[in-house]
């Protein structure tokens, strides 16, 4: 429980950290590129809930429709919502990381440079997208468990919850990918080091959840969560692995 509840400060003292001065200038391409991502996202499903609905539903078990439409609505929600995440960190993963090393430098007590320009963003396209293309792979293969699960009757009553803790601690990894990325870390060691602090990855991942699905406040979820998620690298997960790298030697 003590991690959990510190997991969820974390994803708030995010809020804080993105409003600071020196850092204000690395927050606005993050922040533009998850409001057009998330308009389009309610957009879309918004138009196309009542069809996804109809199919969703075998002719069996209409009347079950009562019961089962709100079942199926926080699926198709989470669905929804958590793919137009992905797609929009996969947009911004570059800017996330250039973020992400200036909110580092601030908790690190060191001045933050001033804004250049994205002179240096060529250098990170390359290691970013290999960072988002994992997570990707990594996310699929859970996502058939989950989608098995959604279709079985009677286990799918279930999937609420499973999606909510998946979306949860996919959203732990994604913004803790970007310190830990600048740090040379590539997924599997990520992993790893999340592994060891699961109640702490799933509370500010569950905050972040409940960011995403409300309107206006999910457009600061990205840079949010980049700058929650540098912060916990700062206090926790830098210190497992650096007693990791110890173990090894």
């Amino acid at each position: 429980m003590t991690g959990l509840l510190q997991g969820m400060r974390y994803a708030l003292k995010g809020f804080s950290l993105i409003t600071q001065k020196g850092i204000r200038p690395f927050v606005a391409v993050p922040l533009l590129i998850n409001i057009l991502i998330f308009t389009g996202g309610i957009w879309f499903a918004s138009s196309q809930v009542e069809q996804w609905l109809e199919h969703l539903l075998p002719s069996w078990l209409t009347w079950l429709e009562w019961l089962l439409w709100p079942l199926f609505m926080i699926v198709i929600f989470f669905a929804v919502f958590y793919s137009f995440t992905l797609l929009a960190n996969l947009i911004s993963a570059p800017f996330n990381s250039l973020l992400a090393e200036q909110i580092e430098k601030r908790l690190n007590g060191l001045p933050v440079a001033e804004f250049q320009g994205f002179k240096s963003i060529p250098s990170l396209i390359t290691r970013s997208f290999r960072s988002e293309a994992s997570k990707l792979w990594y996310m699929a293969k859970w996502g058939v468990l989950l989608i098995l699960i959604t279709i079985i009757p009677g286990v799918n009553v279930l999937s609420p919850i499973a999606w909510t803790i998946f979306g949860a601690w996919m959203l732990a990894i994604e913004y803790a990918d970007y310190p830990m990325g600048n740090h040379e870390l590539y997924f599997k060691d990520e992993l790893q080091t999340l592994k060891k602090h699961p109640a702490h990855a799933l509370g500010f991942g569950w905050i972040l959840s409940l960011m995403t699905a409300v309107p206006f406040l999910n457009f600061l979820a990205m840079p949010v969560g980049v700058a929650g998620g540098t912060a916990l690298w700062v206090d926790e997960l830098s210190k497992t692995h650096r007693e990791r790298l110890s173990v090894r030697l």
